[in-house]
Formats: structure tokens, C-alpha cells, sequence
């Protein structure tokens, strides 16, 4: 794996040097995008609005408008606004991981430490296993600044990115139902959710998706005629709702 940040854990007065990397890989397939033509590869290239000329990556900046003129960033730029955030990861608050709304979850790292910082980072890690406590901290990532939680997992410290406050969009526009559900028909939903309440195991959740995609790339690829399962969906009066329950439990049972 290959870092993609260096920088520092800062824990009270304790730093712990340490290194980013993706905790995630893709499961999906890499498909192209094609000419329907003659099915030439589609090449996106960076066109100079002015001169309609190709701009190599060497010689992109990045730049903001600032009263009608651009000011141009490079990347000392960007560590110079905040040098500390750009290369430490500031632990500020200590909370019950369960406190945190899943809605604002991002994206997971792992943070390996240096050689130097070994020792302390087994410190953290074993506070937080004890505690039983998660991190929140904030730093600079790609010209970004991040909110974050640090959690121990096994033997490694995760980092996952979240969201701040004003990023998650209010819910006031939506029509959400405002009548309740009748005490049998809940009565009958928590039988359901009990059926199919156990220990949860990620590693029996795969991704089929991919694989049936697979087979049918392979069916078209040798010509075969492959017959596709068709999925129709139906919008059932409420008073259906006890007797699809009904099916359900008996489905699950």
C-alpha cells in the first residue's frame, strides 16, 4: 500500500508521527466508455477555455477569484494557511462512538505509525480499547480540512472522515408520511425483525452484483442468448400491509 498523507497524531503533548492510508478497494468493474460507433475508447482531455489547446498536468495550477482577478495556489500555499493542520491530526474530544449519527461517516483509513512513534501509538490504541471512547480530531487533506474519528480496531487505529454539521441537507423538504402504523401491524413488524435479528458477520454480505455482470458480459462476448430475470414493481394499497407481514414471517420462519 502506498501512503497518501504523513503527518502526526497530536494526543494532549504526545505526538504520535504516523501515516495515512486507504482502508477501502473497489469491487466493481473498471468499464470504459466507448464511441457507439465503432466503440473507440472516449479520451476526456484538459482544453484551455481560451484557446481550445490541450493543457498538460504540468502545467495546471489551481487558482480562486478574488475580486474579478484569479490569485494561483501551489501546494505550499495550501500548508502554509494552516501549517499544524496540514500535518497533524489534532485529537480535540473524546466520545462514545455510538453518539455519532451514521449518516455522518465518510470515508475509512488506517494509521500506521513510524518507527518512532511506535510506543506511543500502542498507548492510544489501548486507551481507546479500554475506554471503550473514539477520537474526534480535524486535518488537512488535498486542500481540505476533514473532521474525523479515530477508533481502535484490532491491532490498528482507524481513521474514518466525517462530515461536519452543515454538509448533511435538512429533511424539511421532504413529504414524509405523518400517520402512524396500527399496533398489530407493528406488533407484526418487531415478529419480523426478531426472525431476522442476529450477530452481525460482514463477511456473509458479498457483492453478487458484480459477478452477474460479469456473466453477462461473458454471455454477450460468445454470442450466447442468456435469459435476464425481470423485476416488476407493484404499489400495494396500505391495507395489503398485514398480509404481506403475514408472508413474511412465514417466508422467514
Amino acid at each position: 500500500m502506498k501512503a497518501i498523507w504523513t503527518g502526526a497524531i497530536g494526543f494532549g503533548l504526545v505526538n504520535i508521527p504516523v501515516k495515512l492510508y486507504s482502508a477501502t478497494q473497489q469491487s466493481d468493474l473498471d468499464l470504459d466508455l466507448l464511441d457507439k460507433k465503432d466503440h473507440a475508447n472516449i479520451k476526456f482531455q484538459r482544453v484551455n477555455k481560451e484557446t481550445g489547446k490541450e493543457v498538460t498536468w504540468a502545467n495546471i495550477v489551481k487558482g480562486y477569484k478574488y475580486k474579478g482577478e484569479y490569485v494561483v495556489l501551489d501546494d505550499k500555499d495550501f500548508e502554509r494557511a494552516s501549517p499544524r493542520k496540514s500535518r497533524m491530526i489534532e485529537i480535540t474530544d473524546f466520545v462514545q462512538e455510538d453518539e455519532i449519527d451514521p449518516v455522518y461517516y465518510e470515508t475509512p483509513y488506517y494509521l500506521e505509525p513510524e518507527r518512532s512513534g511506535s510506543r506511543a501509538y500502542s498507548l492510544l490504541h489501548d486507551a481507546l480499547v479500554k475506554s471503550e471512547k473514539a477520537a474526534v480530531g480535524s486535518f488537512v487533506l488535498r486542500s481540505k480540512e476533514h473532521l474525523c474519528v479515530l477508533r481502535a480496531s484490532d491491532k490498528v487505529i482507524v481513521l474514518n472522515r466525517i462530515r461536519f454539521a452543515e454538509e448533511i441537507r435538512d429533511t424539511s423538504e421532504l413529504k414524509l408520511p405523518a400517520g402512524r402504523p396500527k399496533a398489530a401491524e407493528l406488533k407484526m413488524a418487531l415478529s419480523l425483525i426478531d426472525q431476522l435479528t442476529g450477530p452481525f458477520k460482514i463477511d456473509k454480505f458479498k457483492d453478487t452484483y458484480t459477478g452477474e455482470l460479469r456473466k453477462l458480459i461473458k454471455a454477450k462476448a460468445t454470442g450466447k442468448k442468456a435469459d435476464y430475470p425481470k423485476l416488476k414493481v407493484t404499489h400495494r394499497k396500505s391495507t395489503d400491509l398485514m398480509s404481506q407481514l403475514k408472508a413474511s414471517l412465514k417466508r422467514a420462519s
